[in-house]
């Protein structure tokens, strides 16, 4: 299958102020999220990308025009990369969410989490999940098992969704470091998914680049700790 580039957006001017922003409209990037994108177009300079795919929300839909006008691609808005819907607790000061009884379980139980008025954290990942599946197979189909997309989303639906490639629970997934702008990679087969990256913000992307035909994926893990491709020899 492909290779998986999932690109949490640039920082937002939300990202500061310690408010929810959530689904709100018209939150685009502050100066040093504008500046996260420049940098970003330069670390992929010599990955191929054949798809882009980002949240309908503007701090996404911002953090990739450039990339995709650089490679001629159109983004596809996809609604189920979008940010969590935190329903009541959107727009409110993160300080007085702290407070409630809540807060706590998202922190300690995630799984059980459901924000008032909106969706439960086991519902953005299963949503999640599945779009990046869908979005995964059409790009193999369309570009080969050795392309490379990248899906553009926020911090905790990437930590949801490399939670599930890792076998994590979803009550782990908070354990995971997602940053704004930063790469994580994964690369799923037929049986199970590869976690290449996680939080990758340096500007090494020898990982991002597909693999050699004569390192074709497999299903099966390395072993012996080999440090070519997934399923290469010890």
């Amino acid at each position: 299958m492909a290779t998986l580039i999932l690109l949490r957006h640039a920082r937002s001017a939300a990202n500061g102020s310690g408010i929810l922003a959530g689904r709100s409209p018209g939150v685009g990037l502050d100066d040093a999220g504008s500046a996260q994108v420049a940098g970003l177009s330069k670390r992929l300079a010599e990955v191929p990308i054949s798809s882009i795919v980002a949240s309908p929300l503007q701090r996404c839909q911002d953090t990739v025009r450039a990339l995709a006008g650089e490679r001629e691609l159109t983004p596809v808005a996809e609604p189920g990369l979008s940010e969590v819907d935190y329903g009541d607790w959107t727009n409110r000061k993160v300080s007085e969410l702290t407070q409630e009884k809540l807060w706590s379980v998202v922190q300690q139980h995630p799984s059980a989490a459901v924000f008032p008025g909106g969706e439960g954290l086991a519902q953005v990942q299963a949503r999640a999940v599945a779009a990046v599946r869908e979005h995964d197979a059409r790009v193999s189909a369309e570009h080969g098992p050795n392309a490379v997309w990248v899906a553009c989303s926020h911090g905790d639906v990437i930590k949801a969704v490399l939670a599930d490639a890792l076998g994590l629970h979803l009550d782990g997934f908070q354990r995971i470091v997602v940053d704004p702008c930063s790469l994580s990679v994964v690369r799923y087969t037929e049986t199970r998914p590869f976690v290449v990256k996680i939080n990758d913000t340096g500007s090494d992307v020898s990982a991002l680049l597909p693999p050699k035909e004569s390192e074709q994926q497999s299903s099966d893990a390395v072993v012996g700790g080999s440090t070519g491709a997934p399923g290469g020899a010890a």
